[in-house]
């Protein structure tokens, strides 16, 4: 038959003619159907698997359940890394007819339990559990809150070989197993286990199990919370479902967060980004900055920048008191700052002794007292003293004269410049950062100290919507005295308006400090971005995560994490606009260009100016 002949219109009975025309005709004919291009070349089928072209398939069947399954249980085989299809059945059975059902069951399991009392048989656990299940799931049909189906789950894998094969299997089966599900081949029955499996929708193996609503829910494979609400600032977009993920610290039980990555994750890209969608909603925002970062984005906002080191010309004095709010007792103003002024002072002699403590406590009352500043007095207009006066004061103090030689090098020799002088910054800009790049390592964690502290004192004038960022807060974390302040000040910070977002890159330092866990369950957020192997069980034990959120920090790229808002969490990708991404990025190669640019733009000014 000619190839014309077949691409002309057939007749019903012509059709017919040419399907049983053999296989050599159509192949010399070159007629080519849908159905020949999708099917595989060969189809073999075995008693436990079926031979698909080069691929080996073999289906499953789970006939198996606990009593509980918790939800997304099913999870860690959904996101294995291999070739398999699944397929869920799930057909409705009248419910009139399953109470009839359960009624006769129930009669059956109590007459049961009846003939053992009379017996005087010893009580059945089994019988008395299955009595009140039985009892449970009637009244939850009765009360329509849940409804019995007949429900089949059906796996079918796939290899290249039959060893292979059989290895997936076992590795599936024994996950299944360790949480008490239990699956088998189905034997004789791989034909019809495929087509099960195809997206045809036809359940041709038909081995179903009785399960109602619940449990059949956390089956559902695809579990994934959003976080999108109809207020707060665009965090990033949701992997899962590629939905906004939208959310306003503000509205959670405390307004904290933590941010931990790896260096070079995008961690402080990440928290720039947050900084400047908060300004737009009336934030104002206090930075620490240990690496200068921050510099470029408060000149683009009007903010302030001040830079801290041992021959700045801005000076934070220690000494400063906070003006008492009208519900608070001056006395205990001045009794909480003394206090936080001997752990600084820990911090920057290396250590008290409990003598040594009990001295500098009293010799920096007697220092506020030399300036008439006393749990009494309204010290609201003095002049509080510094640092000096304090090594007068202990020079002068039995026991004291060690202490004084110890501080001498903060009053006179070299590092006199950074704290003793009086305070010459002023936060009252939307945009605050306090830069403490150019300090001495060794200074660094006093200096993080003693600016927390400041704007702590600040921040309790009045009430209103703040953000505080400590970047790098590992530095501060080192010493126990730091970390505890900055747990005190989490901890205090939600009855003053203001939200504290923690960020580290040295997670391992940071869980260490005995302060560490607690910082993290006193903040309501957590943004975790791509971990370092060495750090990642750490992380993964102290945030509770599973072995899929494991891996899925360690393969994250930059500005991909995971997003922890109050019980939920999503996985998340960062996303800016041009503009924010200009403003807040920290890539070498794009602050190269940004800087060539503007000198590009400045000469040609000068040309058209004619300068």
């Amino acid at each position: 038959m000619a190839l014309l002949d077949f691409l002309k219109p057939k007749k019903k009975d012509e059709e017919e003619k040419i399907i049983a025309i053999a296989p050599e005709q159509i192949y010399e004919a070159a007629v080519l159907e849908l159905k020949d291009i999708i099917a595989p070349s060969a189809l073999e089928i075995n008693t436990s698997y079926i031979k698909l072209g080069e691929k080996i398939a073999r289906t499953l069947f789970i006939f198996s359940y606990p009593k509980f399954l918790s939800i997304n249980w099913f999870s860690p085989i959904i996101n294995l890394d291999k070739v398999f299809d699944i397929s869920l059945f799930i057909h409705p059975i009248d419910t009139a007819t399953v109470l009839r059902q359960l009624q006769k069951k129930v009669a059956e399991v109590q007459s049961q339990i009846h003939t053992r009392q009379e017996k005087g048989m010893v009580r059945d656990p089994m019988l008395d559990s299955a009595y009140q299940n039985l009892e449970e799931l009637r009244d939850k049909l009765q009360q329509a809150q849940e409804k019995l189906f007949s429900f089949g789950f059906y796996i079918t894998i796939y290899a290249d070989s039959l060893e292979e094969l059989n290895r997936e299997e076992s590795e599936i089966r024994s996950m299944l197993e360790s949480k008490l599900v239990y699956a088998k081949p189905a034997l004789f029955q791989q034909l019809e286990g495929l087509l099960s499996n195809f997206p045809l929708g036809t359940d041709k193996l038909a081995i179903n199990t009785r399960l109602n609503s619940s449990p059949i829910s956390s089956i559902f494979p695809f579990v994934s919370f959003d976080l999108t609400s109809n207020k707060g600032i665009l965090y990033g977009i949701n992997r899962h479902n590629n939905g906004l993920v939208l959310f306003d610290r503000y509205s959670l039980e405390n307004y904290n967060s933590v941010l931990f990555a790896k260096s070079g994750s995008g961690k402080s890209y990440t928290m720039k980004l947050e900084i400047l969608r908060s300004l737009m909603f009336d934030v104002d925002v206090i930075i620490i900055d240990p690496e200068r970062e921050y510099e470029y984005l408060a000149e683009a906002v009007d903010g302030r920048y001040f830079n801290i080191s041992l021959t700045s010309q801005h000076h934070i004095n220690p000494f400063d008191l906070p003006t008492p709010r009208e519900d608070e007792d001056p006395a205990d103003v001045l009794r909480s700052n003394i206090i936080n002024l001997v752990g600084l002072f820990r911090i920057m002699l290396g250590g008290l002794t409990p003598e040594e403590d009990s001295i500098l406590d009293r010799a920096i009352s007697e220092t506020y007292a030399s300036r008439d500043i006393t749990p009494d007095a309204d010290f609201t207009t003095k002049i509080p003293p510094i640092l000096s006066d304090l090594d007068l004061v202990l020079a002068n103090m039995e026991g004291g004269e060690s202490l004084a030689q110890r501080l001498r090098k903060y009053t006179q020799g070299t590092w006199a410049g950074f704290i003793n002088q009086p305070t010459n910054v002023d936060i009252n800009k939307k945009l605050i950062v306090f830069s403490v790049r150019d300090m001495e390592d060794e200074l660094r964690p006093i200096a993080m100290y003693l600016i927390i502290h400041y704007i702590w004192n600040a921040i309790r004038k009045n009430i209103k919507k703040r953000l505080l960022v400590i970047d790098e807060a590992w530095w501060i974390m080192k010493h126990e005295d730091g970390a505890s302040f900055l747990f005190g000040i989490a901890k205090r910070a939600r009855k003053y308006f203001l939200g504290v977002a923690t960020i580290t890159q040295d997670v391992d330092d940071f869980l260490r400090s005995p302060y560490g866990i607690p910082i993290i369950t006193n903040s309501s957020m957590q943004l975790l971005l791509k971990q370092s192997p060495t750090t990642i069980d750490v992380v993964k034990k102290a945030f509770n995560l599973t072995d899929e959120e494991k891996f899925l920090l360690l393969e994250s790229d930059v500005g991909e994490g995971m997003f922890f808002a109050g019980l939920k969490h999503v996985a998340i990708k960062i996303i800016s606009s041009y503009t924010e991404d200009q403003i807040i990025t920290s890539d070498p190669h794009q602050l190269l260009a940004i800087k060539k640019a503007k000198q590009e733009f400045a000469q040609t000014n000068k040309k058209e100016n004619g300068e």
